[in-house]
């Protein structure tokens, strides 16, 4: 009779401080995302997307593990939304000077002024010192942080409300929220994206003065100049990156026997990942660019112009340039993103454990 009341008590507690540390949120959530238990885990069947790495290399108690099934699944897309957007950024600063080089060799008539990946930065380097690879970073922190906060947000909802859809292929639910996520995520990061590749391509001023220059010459829609071809680039990359990544990943736990993979494991998991997406869509990326380093009515802002006008002018080479830094940077930036993800989500679920733990003793149990 005392073990039951124990654990009545334990379960009434876990529910207030719950509800002390989410006051506001969950007023309006909708009734479906609440009242359904989310599942455990099954580390025998394929992973999900963006759990892809261990948690922790330690056993922490409680186990952070535990605590993610016992989330609901507004804590859970809240959680992914904070780690995301701070992994984002983290990322995209340290990958930014690739970035750069990776534009500059796709801008039209970059292989008449430069003859490699290197020349290109060394060029930069020459003109405008270390701060050129840093050009438009203002716009890179806060594209970057926003979309992937909205990206691994609307993923984890998106993936939460497919898998109560008994008729849905279980299969089909990665690929369905990592294209959710991209529509989503594409509408702030196309913007960030257009003003740091104006900015790497010469145009001069701050962020918010290239972006003014682009509202005053080509209106709102100016800002969203190569959307489309976003699109067209993301939606297969992050297939084919996720797909890639779980495939490798099985291959590996097949190999350890292991229920999760050590970060090692996880950050050469996602280069390769990230290689293999990158070399298949560099094409699509090539499109994109020149569709954003043009100017509004310039030469053609359509798709089919645009790869008209390269087959023309360079050839099918013209399609594939800068791949180099691209799979490069995918590679890096895959491999940094699942490694900056996971420990920053590990660092909020501590906060939270740690939370959890001084209202039990605050309570007295």
């Amino acid at each position: 009779m005392d073990t039951n009341n124990n654990n009545v008590l334990m379960a009434t507690l876990s529910l207030q401080v719950q509800q002390q540390e989410f006051p506001s949120l969950f007023t309006n959530i909708n009734t479906l995302l609440l009242s359904t238990p989310t599942k455990p885990k099954n580390y025998n069947s394929a992973p999900p997307p963006f759990s892809s790495t261990t948690l922790s290399t330690q056993n922490p108690n409680p186990n952070p593990s535990t605590l993610l099934k016992s989330l609901t699944v507004l804590d859970r897309s809240l959680t992914g939304a904070a780690a995301g957007g701070i992994a984002g950024a983290f990322t995209y600063v340290c990958l930014l000077p690739i970035d750069a080089v990776k534009t500059r060799l796709q801008t039209k008539g970059a292989s008449q002024v430069y003859s490699s990946a290197l020349d290109a930065a060394a060029k930069i380097f020459q003109s405008d010192g270390v701060l050129g690879f840093y050009r438009g970073v203002s716009a890179v922190l806060v594209g970057s942080a926003t979309s992937s906060a909205i990206y691994f947000g609307t993923c984890e909802t998106a993936k939460t409300v497919l898998a109560r859809l008994g008729s849905y292929p279980p299969v089909l639910i990665p690929p369905t929220a990592g294209a959710m996520g991209n529509i989503v995520s594409s509408a702030v990061m196309v913007p960030k994206e257009l003003i740091t590749q104006r900015m790497q391509a010469g145009a001069s001023g701050r962020s918010w003065e290239v972006m003014l220059r682009i509202i005053e010459k080509d209106g709102i829609l100016g800002l969203y100049a190569g959307y489309s071809a976003t699109l067209l680039r993301n939606l297969p990359a992050g297939i084919l990156s996720y797909s890639s990544f779980e495939y490798l990943k099985a291959f590996v736990l097949g190999k350890t026997g292991k229920g999760y993979l050590e970060p090692a494991e996880s950050v050469c998991c996602g280069a390769l990942a990230g290689a293999i997406s990158a070399s298949l869509t560099t094409p699509f990326d090539v499109v994109k660019t020149r569709l954003m380093t043009q100017v509004q009515g310039q030469g053609g802002n359509k798709i089919s112009v645009t790869v008209r006008q390269i087959l023309m002018e360079e050839g099918w080479t013209g399609m594939t340039r800068g791949i180099g830094p691209r799979v490069l940077h995918s590679a890096c930036f895959a491999a940094l993103g699942y490694f900056a993800f996971e420990t920053t989500r590990l660092a909020i679920l501590h906060q939270y454990i740690a939370r959890r733990e001084a209202a039990a003793a605050k309570a007295g149990i």
